[in-house]
């Protein structure tokens, strides 16, 4: 489009590089097809402490940075988010529900997984707009960042999908998938990024509500019926260190 210093389809090309680094959490299970073998419950267990820690520190990383935008916007999305896990999973309780090879309630946390982290992804494709709106080099850097962080969630999706089943190019695909919406939603968030950009911390703030609600809801008590409560609460706290720690790197 003329005018623009940036053209549509840069935009779209850096933010699909964000929504394929996804995939590339699913790599460690290549090297680990043994363990996919031998899986226990209370591996399984122990995937879901990851997950959850995965998540919870993702999600609180969500909220400081929606802070920065608007405190009240931001908590709106929080309430917002909380909101549409309670309906989902009130949706989806009872029904039969097919994942790939999964089914019944393997499949249900599946697909709310899968689900939540798509959520996540409209407001990371606006991030990564609104951050073109401010300058090519902002955009790449947010970008690139973005899609460094990717990584861990794809891996926090493959923790939840593979021990159940799924093959590691399924994981890397469902990874990717939850992440389409960020180049999708990238094009109109640039050309548009005065509409957008009020609506990016309701966005982060959803994202966060969901996540956390689903970390406790769902992941934790699973993880705690399968794994003692010593490992569960020691994977916990060492997935939630490392990306805090991860975040606060690819953030400086």
């Amino acid at each position: 489009m003329e005018g623009l210093p940036i053209s549509p389809w840069t935009v779209f090309l850096y933010a699909l590089l964000t929504a394929v680094a996804t995939g590339l959490g699913a790599l460690p299970f290549l090297f680990t097809r043994g363990f996919t073998r031998g899986i226990t419950r209370r591996h399984l267990g122990l995937a879901n402490a990851a997950a959850a820690g995965l998540m919870v520190a993702a999600s609180f990383g969500l909220i400081y940075e929606g802070v920065n935008y608007s405190l009240g916007r931001t908590l709106v999305g929080v309430g917002l988010g909380l909101l549409f896990i309670l309906l989902a999973h009130r949706y989806l309780q009872g029904r039969e529900v097919n994942l790939g090879d999964l089914k019944g309630l393997d499949a249900r946390k599946a697909l709310m997984m899968v689900g939540i982290m798509t959520l996540h992804s409209f407001a990371e494709g606006v991030g990564v707009g609104v951050a073109f709106g401010g300058g090519e080099a902002l955009g790449i850097f947010i970008s690139l960042a973005i899609a460094v962080h990717n990584i861990p969630e794809g891996l926090a999706i493959s923790l939840v999908l593979v021990p159940r089943g799924v093959s590691v190019l399924g994981a890397a695909f469902w990874s990717v998938f939850s992440s389409l919406p960020q180049p999708l939603m990238a094009v109109p968030a640039y050309l548009f990024v005065e509409a957008f950009h009020p609506f990016l911390p309701v966005g982060l703030g959803l994202a966060a509500g969901a996540m956390i609600w689903m970390a406790a809801a769902e992941l934790l008590p699973d993880a705690l019926k399968e794994a003692e409560a010593e490992g569960v609460a020691t994977v916990l706290t060492l997935s939630v260190a490392l990306m805090v720690a991860f975040q606060i790197l690819i953030g400086g």
